[in-house]
């Protein structure tokens, strides 16, 4: 039986018996001959690695993010990538996973919201732009994207992720990337869901900075998305300890 036999019938599967095998290139011991086109490709693919932290309060929403990108996650390709961007007049989007699929999904739901407000005179909220978001993950080609979701609407602040399989899920404070479990273990003992924008800035920030510490695919410093009623400020840091608010 070849490779290309169909296992269940038995019949060829490439329609012609003599006609050579295709490979990519490699064998299966990494050499000439076979493999998996996506392993070989991985090495060479921007990813960003990454931890975004969402954070929600009363008077709006912080987004904190670092600025590391790299090439298979061996490598550090550049060190100040913007990892959240304006996708609304008061909403936010974060990048993750492979560095063109975040950045062509950021850009289509960009879109999105601006073709909606154009044509209802009004923006989009953010629940609906989260649910346009898990609709696009789910069916679209956009590939390993878990981005954060974060913005102010007439209903109040949301903080939401978006995983991969295109699953929302809402929630007061929210991680995604590389290092989330270290940026959780600093947001759970001092989350407080009536802290002040300043206290949730403090905490994402520390969050993003104790995630680079021990993350290989974060660091290099910080961006700090601030949103409320008024609108979006986004800012980006050399050094966490910049990003700290002043007292």
């Amino acid at each position: 039986m070849s490779r290309f036999t169909d296992p269940l019938t038995g019949a060829d599967a490439v329609g012609d018996p003599t006609a050579p095998e295709l490979t990519d290139g490699f064998d299966d011991a990494g050499g000439a001959g076979g493999a998996n086109a996506q392993d070989r490709d991985g090495s060479a693919v921007n990813k960003t690695g990454t931890t975004t932290v969402g954070i929600s309060t009363d008077d709006g929403v912080v987004v904190a993010t670092d600025r590391r990108a790299s090439l298979g996650g061996r490598f550090v390709s550049n060190k100040s990538v913007q990892k959240v961007e304006q996708i609304h007049p008061t909403g936010v989007l974060t990048l993750v996973g492979s560095v063109g699929g975040a950045q062509s999904f950021i850009r289509t739901l960009r879109s999105e919201a601006d073709l909606y407000e154009v044509r209802e005179g009004e923006s989009i909220s953010i629940h609906a732009l989260a649910t346009l978001a898990g609709n696009f993950a789910r069916g679209g080609p956009w590939f390993a994207i878990n981005p954060i979701l974060a913005g102010v609407d007439e209903e109040g602040s949301h903080v939401y992720s978006i995983d991969p399989a295109g699953g929302v899920m809402a929630d007061d404070y929210t991680v995604t990337g590389s290092g989330m479990q270290l940026a959780y273990g600093t947001i759970e003992g001092e989350y407080d869901e009536e802290m002040s924008m300043a206290d949730a800035r403090d905490l994402a920030v520390r969050a993003v900075d104790a995630a680079s510490e021990r993350d290989t695919g974060s660091g290099n410093g910080v961006y700090v998305a601030e949103v409320t009623d008024d609108g979006v400020d986004i800012e980006g840091f050399d050094d966490t300890d910049a990003a700290l608010t002043e007292r």
